[in-house]
């Protein structure tokens, strides 16, 4: 209830201090009431006169400053004001929620006449009627309110005491992909590791290790059943941890931790604590050979095993046996990266080890680039906010891409983009599709530009693509000007050496504004090179990124 970046920045300024605030904010946080949150929070600190349209109002409206909230508000004003009956002050709310249009009509009528039989102005009941009509629609009832509220308490609570455990227990119950990643950024907002499976310390799901950090569970994992979890589980609970792979195939069964089993932990990284081998000696397979690492292994399980059946049934079970030498796995090259990650989000649905956007780590902080996260909530109350049509820019990766074509037998694209907060669907067609549809490729890591528009009047707004690139020529193509500033007491031959090679290196279009400035001693010297610009490289995200002294801003075309 509480977690969007809308609702913290309006929880922050109310700065709540009674339960009552709490649900005032949950029934007031959806489109419509929405527009009275600023008059809420103004109120509440004194800021704004508490004005009641009428005197009478006073006391249903004092618990929310005034503004009404609560759909059992309007039912208990309808009977005071106007005199209506409960069963007509609940067939009011009803239409209101339904936007049943000759219900509201005839009942405006009869509020109006009953109010004013009473003695109150016409114009005054004009008003509140719009203003019920604004938001009922989308208004809460008030226990609905509470309820929501006390379980976003209680979860705050735990949270901000037990953020491990919570965190955990969230992440198990978060249902598909798309929350278990966004609960992981979370994750890594409040400073909490969550790391990949482990075959030493994985449970079924997610859980706290020793050190405080969450553990991917083995049931998240594509590929391993339960007769193999199980296996693990119960080998490990009863004689302790493996202390490597060749540990671990001689005590379990193969039956159960089949080849497919170990394949996928395997790729997901469950079996990096044995850190004498590496991920891709698993699966190489070295020239002349046929078989790979994890099948040479397996097979050494099976001679092990079969050594002990053989041993089990015969007479002389005491005699010396011949030790089966494991073998030793042929040294190849690491996997990049990247293709790490590939096979992690194959077998765990994300990626585990790091993001394909952390090598984008300038941009991502530097170029005003809106979370996806961000972006879905504002998309969800578009048509009701004051500025619909503001900029936004985004980068992602790919990850899914469809091409279509239309009834009418046009060409167009559907493809999602995803960040470290969440996915966005972004529909090309026409012109755009025509433009940009080679970036529909699973994979590619784009940077995205647009706006919301209306393709007329009164039509809703939908997002207008701008700009569609790859991600990696955003440096290069959209800067426009580096701003550096640094007080002078941090300022070296090593910054002015490097500063002066690397423009001198890269000529391009970029400007450079370095600015010295102490603020105690109210100096500042802004230095330009407008005759010398130069061309935004890796060479320079790098060196920026060493030197935390070096407050960084970035303008864009």
């Amino acid at each position: 209830q509480f977690e969007s970046p809308g609702m913290q920045k309006y929880l922050r300024e109310l700065k709540p201090d009674a339960f009552n605030d709490l649900i005032a904010m949950n029934a007031l946080y959806r489109p419509g009431p929405m527009a009275y949150i600023p008059n809420f929070i103004e109120r509440k600190h004194g800021r704004e006169a508490i004005i009641y349209d009428l005197p009478e109002m006073e006391e249903i409206l004092k618990d929310t400053y005034g503004i009404t909230v609560y759909q059992e508000q309007v039912m208990l004003l309808s009977q005071k004001i106007a005199g209506f009956s409960k069963g007509d002050a609940d067939v009011l709310r009803k239409a209101m929620g339904k936007k049943q249009r000759s219900v509201l009509d005839k009942m405006k009528a009869q509020f109006i006449s009953g109010a004013t039989a009473k003695g109150h102005p016409k114009d005054k009941l004009e008003k509140i009627w719009i203003d019920w009509e604004s938001f009922a629609q989308y208004a809460f009832n008030k226990s609905h309110s509470t309820c929501y509220a006390l379980v976003a308490y209680q979860t705050a609570y735990l949270k901000a005491n037990y953020p491990q455990e919570y965190m955990a227990a969230v992440l198990n119950h978060a249902g598909n992909i798309e929350k278990i990643t966004f609960f992981m950024e979370e994750c890594k907002r409040m400073g909490i590791k969550v790391l990949g499976p482990d075959v030493n310390e994985s449970q079924r799901g997610f859980a706290v290790n020793k050190k405080g950090e969450i553990r991917f569970g083995f049931a998240g994992m594509k590929g391993v059943g339960e007769a193999a979890l199980d296996c693990i589980l119960e080998e490990r609970h009863k004689r302790g941890i493996f202390t490597s792979i060749y540990d671990l195939i001689k005590r379990v069964n193969q039956r159960s931790v089949n080849k497919k089993s170990l394949e996928s932990m395997a790729y997901a990284g469950a079996f990096d604590c044995f850190k004498d081998i590496h991920r891709a000696q698993y699966f190489h397979i070295p020239q002349g050979e046929t078989s790979n690492g994890l099948e040479k292994i397996l097979r050494f399980g099976s001679q092990y095993h079969g050594q002990l059946t053989a041993s089990s049934n015969t007479l002389f079970g005491d005699l010396q046996q011949a030790d089966i030498i494991a073998p030793k796995l042929p040294d190849c090259p690491q996997w990049p990266l990247i293709k790490l990650l590939d096979f992690e989000k194959e077998v765990t649905g994300m990626f585990m080890s790091g993001h394909p956007l952390d090598n984008f780590s300038f941009e991502m902080k530097y170029y005003g680039l809106t979370s996806i996260n961000e972006f879905n909530e504002f998309k969800e109350a578009v048509n009701l906010l004051p500025n619909p049509g503001r900029p936004f820019r985004m980068a992602g990766l790919v990850s899914s891409a469809q091409h279509k074509i239309s009834k009418q037998g046009n060409k167009y694209g559907v493809f999602f983009i995803e960040d470290y907060s969440a996915k966005m669907e972004l529909t090309l067609w026409s012109d755009d599709y025509v433009k940009y549809s080679n970036y529909m490729e699973a994979g590619m890591l784009v940077y995205v530009s647009g706006s919301f528009r209306q393709r007329y009047a009164s039509s809703p707004f939908e997002f207008k693509l701008s700009t569609l690139s790859l991600l990696e020529t955003l440096k290069k193509n959209y800067t426009k000007k580096l701003r550096v500033n640094l007080h002078p007491k941090y300022l070296n031959d090593t910054i002015v050496e490097f500063l002066s090679s690397n423009i001198k290196n890269h000529p391009g279009k970029c400007l450079l504004e370095f600015c010295l400035a102490d603020d105690q001693m109210n100096l500042k010297i802004s230095l330009e090179n407008n005759e010398n610009a130069f061309e935004m490289n890796d060479e320079m995200t790098q060196f920026l990124q060493k030197l935390p002294e070096l407050e960084v801003a970035v303008e864009l075309t």
